[in-house]
């Protein structure tokens, strides 16, 4: 406790310069978050009340959602852009509108899930991993998948945090659209799986099957999959993403994906950014977040 406190206390930091981006939620909501739930501590309540609130700040009414990526305004062109990755925020925003905070917080969530759901899934349940809009009107201009292989290529852990987020969006709001979006997303993940088991970094990539894997994008679909088999009603639904997400821990946890004497993280193999040349075949701390995660979620489930 004594060490997850230390390494907790220095976040406070994140809240010292203007808000830049939309990972607020991933940064204190998984930190101070996960420390307020096990400790009580109302100093990690009052602090997760101050991010709510600034995160917030990057909600754009005009276009329902908040804005990802301050920088890709200019740099890209990008008027107001949101990226599927930012869902996983929602949960922050979800937690303070119960906990003493605004019940903006609660209808800013909602209406970022809905109008994600119209722009970053696509027809077929694949989804973009960036949606841009215009500031004027809000319209959305167009759909862009800045990390994956195309834009109309199926980025797996794009796909994974869409899983993830319609699931934990189903959880907060109980509206039936959201968990039948998570479901449609995680019936393509699933049926696109390569034979091992193991998501190549993007399932579109024509250098597959010599493309990298991304240990991250199973370790969240896991995580997701898990939470998404205890809200179906249906027995073979809800035995169907349950067994898919042991399968991904399962392969994530032979020595082939563990880390084991290599480096201090948990995992091997995930991949960042491959457009850009950076994190291929790495460790990344969300991957471990997430593989921890879920296995602490199927530890709860009774396996």
């Amino acid at each position: 406790m004594t060490n997850a406190r230390k390494f907790t206390e220095p976040l406070h930091g994140v809240l010292s310069v203007p808000v830049d981006n939309h990972d607020l939620g991933f940064m204190l909501n998984c930190s101070f978050g996960n420390g307020f739930r096990l400790t009580h501590d109302t100093a990690y309540h009052k602090f997760l009340l101050i991010a709510a609130d600034s995160l917030a700040t990057l909600y754009n009414p005009k276009v329902g959602t908040m804005l990802s990526w301050p920088a890709m305004r200019k740099k890209m062109n990008w008027p107001h852009n949101t990226i599927i990755d930012n869902l996983i925020n929602l949960e922050l925003l979800f937690w303070a509108s119960k906990n003493g905070g605004d019940q903006r917080f609660y209808d800013m969530a909602v209406k970022h899930a809905e109008t994600c759901l119209h722009t970053l899934i696509r027809p077929d349940y694949t989804t973009f991993h960036v949606a841009v809009f215009d500031t004027i009107d809000g319209h959305f201009i167009k759909g862009v998948t800045h990390q994956g292989y195309s834009d109309s290529s199926m980025w797996a852990r794009g796909q994974a945090w869409g899983i993830y987020g319609y699931s934990l969006c189903f959880r907060e709001t109980g509206k039936p659209e959201f968990l039948e979006t998570a479901q449609k997303l995680a019936n393509v993940f699933l049926e696109r799986l390569p034979e091992d088991g193991m998501p190549y970094w993007d399932f579109d990539d024509p250098a597959i099957p010599d493309a990298p894997k991304d240990a991250s994008a199973a370790a969240v679909a896991a995580s997701g999959l898990l939470e998404l088999s205890g809200m179906v009603k249906d027995e073979a639904a809800k035995a169907k993403y349950k067994n898919a997400a042991i399968a991904l821990l399962s392969k994530l946890s032979t020595p082939e994906y563990l880390s084991g004497d290599t480096n201090q993280a948990f995992l091997l193999h995930s991949t960042g950014h491959k457009p850009n040349g950076t994190e291929i075949d790495a460790s990344i701390n969300y991957a471990d977040y997430y593989y921890l995660e879920a296995l602490l979620r199927l530890k709860k489930m009774g396996n």
